[in-house]
């Protein structure tokens, strides 16, 4: 048995999906309120239950062979990014688990004191590296998937919204390429106990995105491009109000302002460890948008 937290989130219902394509027992962990008929209709055993109570993380690890971490934090990275894995790591030591893949981040080692999701990652991680059971740790770049609502906008204006550096490297990484190493993971020999980083296979700067979109949907880009700093006053205005979402912005504003990009050899060796050719933001955007 295999189970999957996070598993109706973009990544989590992927993982999912290829799992049960290859008959394998899945126990999908979802909150009550989430949409799960689909893996349930796909033959997925459903936990309902909430990370932040120990008690159902304890009840849904009972029998499991298996542990895929790709639950999202929802701007709690104390209960949800740290907690919530520390004790599935511990779970997945008591019920003597074979593999666990936990999803961090690109940069989670990098000491972003203003970042708590990537704290919390890297906390994890070492708690993980140190646990004795076997893990894959994937750290993926900016997922292609995040850039679809913004590629529909473009295809409808031609606008392209692009907050600070343009000049900024990044990794677009297809989702379902995430999805499969995911999975992979659980089997192939080289990613056990291996943390990857994981992007796409081009490095673009920021600024190529929206000539991207221009390509594929012929047109010219209206990009607009305001400072950073207006990310700094919106968490100034809203920490009045709201300290967590001040502190949820913070990770926001790091992805923001820092470059994530694998280098070739990270990336050729994300290749020879999975044996498939990943695929480019352009192909991922034509095959979701049926350009």
């Amino acid at each position: 048995m295999i189970l999957v937290t996070g598993a109706t989130g973009g990544i989590g219902r992927k993982v999912v999906r290829l799992l049960r394509q290859q008959e394998k027992p899945v126990r999908a962990f979802v909150r009550l309120t989430s949409r799960y008929s689909e893996l349930e209709h796909r033959g997925s055993e459903i936990f309902i239950g909430d990370l932040r109570r120990e008690k159902d993380i304890q009840q849904a690890c009972r029998g499991v062979q298996y542990i895929v971490s790709a639950h999202g934090s929802d701007s709690d990275a104390l209960s949800l990014d740290y907690r919530a894995n520390i004790e599935l790591i511990d779970q997945a030591k008591a019920n003597e688990v074979k593999h666990f893949v936990f999803i961090s981040v690109l940069g989670a080692d990098r000491g972003y004191e203003d970042a708590p999701v990537f704290k919390a990652k890297r906390a994890v991680e070492k708690y993980l590296e140190a646990s004795g059971v076997n893990y894959t740790i994937l750290r993926p770049a900016g997922l292609a998937s995040n850039l679809l609502t913004l590629a529909e906008r473009f295809r409808e204006t031609g606008l392209y919204l692009l907050i600070g550096d343009p000049k900024n490297r990044t990794s677009i990484l297809s989702t379902d390429d995430l999805a499969k190493m995911v999975v992979d993971s659980l089997t192939v020999e080289g990613a056990r106990n291996q943390t990857l980083a994981v992007g796409g296979p081009e490095i673009l700067l920021r600024g190529d995105i929206p000539q991207i979109f221009g390509r594929i949907f012929n047109k010219e880009p209206i990009v607009i491009n305001p400072p950073l700093f207006a990310i700094d006053g919106l968490r100034s205005a809203l920490g009045l109000f709201n300290a967590q979402t001040q502190k949820a912005l913070g990770t926001y504003r790091t992805l923001l302002a820092s470059e994530f990009f694998c280098t070739k050899e990270e990336i050729a060796n994300l290749e020879r460890i999975y044996s498939f050719k990943l695929e480019t933001l352009e192909n991922f955007v034509r095959r979701y948008l049926a350009v």
